[in-house]
């Protein structure tokens, strides 16, 4: 006789999203009142988003710092951070004193040689006219082709200066307020130096019933913008030394033309690749230009040079380093470069991917909860999936200082810990109740 199936194992979280509860109101109204002073204030925000991605861009190598003991203790954090600063420091300066050299003079070569570079172009384009005016096609034919041309023309030229106006007159503002981001660095210093108290007081704000929804809905942020952050740079990188060797090969085997501005052309093509599908295009074109000067051979070549970079970079690189974090549709992407750019300037157009894909899995987090999935299983799509605790180590990091101690030890529980009161964010009323020990008369 087959023994008798095990039962299912019980969800840790009950399925669907749990009723609003009067903190929660009063934690949405707070949410709202600073998201109408940050959008008040969106002009000064810009060095504050910045300074985010640095702290996220440090966070890792500071928290495995913090991990070594010297002499069995742990160093301080602030030390840490400062040694941080100074290895990123080196490396920035070395980074800009290898390029700084070779683009100034290549920007130099290009001002002096661009009233010969415009000649060349000039002789060229009416090459070209008189090659056309030489073909025996019908006057229908002629007149369909010219109002192609000119269409499509037309529908460039009023995309192009659509999506750059914003991203222009951002850079001049960005230029202008530069000592606005001078204060950077300090504001990311105290951010890594408290975060996680910071973490722990967040943590113990939100109500336990949607205390998993929360961390869920912060990993899919977080793995969204990890993705994309830890994509651009790498493919800036890749691209701009995919551009500079290919250069260099075409200054070889087309014209000196292309290996003349190698760098200046490379350094481009990676800036320019934190604006997804345009920003490659953008890229492309002054590296056409000057192909144009070596006549059909050398726009030939640029072309094919920088189409076949974006087909290794879309069919490769982009799925193995970013996966389908940021996958979206190039019409979905083109619209959200237009209403990025046109809220918050370049700034707005580099984080139009992310956001926008950010704001998709939000919704189909919140679209599967509602169908009746635990927290794990909406933020992955899979019914095996464990719920998802908050940050790793999120109970187990000492307290910095005597106030977070007091408050750990009464999360803990420990001897001697006076109990939360009502009300307090960690009181038992709003935490799920205990299982009774077992033998336990239920209800004592």
């Amino acid at each position: 006789m087959e023994a008798p199936a095990a039962p299912p194992a019980r969800r840790s979280t009950p399925a669907g999203l749990p009723a609003p509860s009067g903190r929660l109101l009063v934690l949405v109204a707070g949410v709202i009142v600073l998201g109408v002073l940050f959008w008040l204030g969106r002009e000064v925000l810009a060095p504050f988003v910045v300074g985010s991605l640095v702290v996220y861009l440090l966070d890792p190598l500071v928290e495995r710092l913090a991990r070594v003991r010297v002499a069995g203790r742990h160093v301080p954090r602030a030390l840490l951070i400062l040694v941080v600063y100074v290895l990123v420091a080196v490396l920035i300066v070395e980074f800009v004193l290898l390029l700084v050299g070779p683009l100034v003079e290549q920007v130099q070569a290009f001002v002096r040689a661009a009233p010969g570079y415009v000649d060349d172009l000039n002789a060229r384009l009416a090459d070209l006219f008189a090659w056309w005016n030489r073909l025996n096609l019908p006057a229908d034919v002629r007149q369909q082709v010219g109002a192609a041309i000119q269409g499509l023309l037309a529908n460039v030229g009023s995309l192009v200066p659509t999506i750059l106006r914003p991203v222009v007159g951002s850079v001049v503002g960005l230029v202008g307020s530069v000592f606005g981001y001078l204060i950077i660095p300090v504001w990311a210093f105290w951010i890594l130096r408290d975060r996680p108290r910071l973490v722990r007081a967040f943590d113990r704000a939100v109500p336990a019933a949607w205390r998993a929804d929360t961390w869920a809905a912060l990993g899919i942020i977080r793995r969204v913008f990890g993705s994309w952050i830890r994509g651009q740079v790498v493919l800036g990188l890749v691209v701009g030394l995919a551009t500079f060797l290919g250069l260099l090969v075409l200054g070889a085997l087309v014209d000196p033309v292309f290996r003349t501005y190698a760098v200046l052309l490379a350094v481009i093509a990676g800036i320019l690749e934190l604006l997804p599908v345009i920003g490659p295009i953008i890229a492309a074109v002054p590296a056409v230009l000057l192909g144009a000067t070596a006549g059909v051979p050398g726009i030939v070549a640029a072309l094919i040079l920088y189409f076949a970079i974006q087909q290794v970079e879309n069919t490769i690189l982009v799925p193995k380093i970013q996966g389908d974090a940021t996958d979206l549709h190039p019409a979905a992407v083109i619209v959200a470069l237009l209403l990025g750019g046109a809220i918050a300037g370049l700034l707005g157009a580099i984080l139009a991917l992310p956001v926008t894909a950010t704001l998709r899995d939000l919704y189909v987090y919140a679209f599967r909860r509602a169908g009746g999935m635990t927290p794990a299983e909406a933020a992955t799509g899979d019914a095996r999936a464990a719920p998802d605790t908050g940050p790793a180590g999120l109970e187990a990091e000492a307290p910095a200082d005597g106030a977070d101690a007091h408050a750990a030890d009464v999360d803990a529980g420990a001897p001697g810990a006076s109990p939360p009161e009502r009300g307090d964010p960690r009181s038992d009323g709003d935490r799920p109740p205990r299982a009774p020990a077992p033998g336990t008369p239920a209800g004592t």
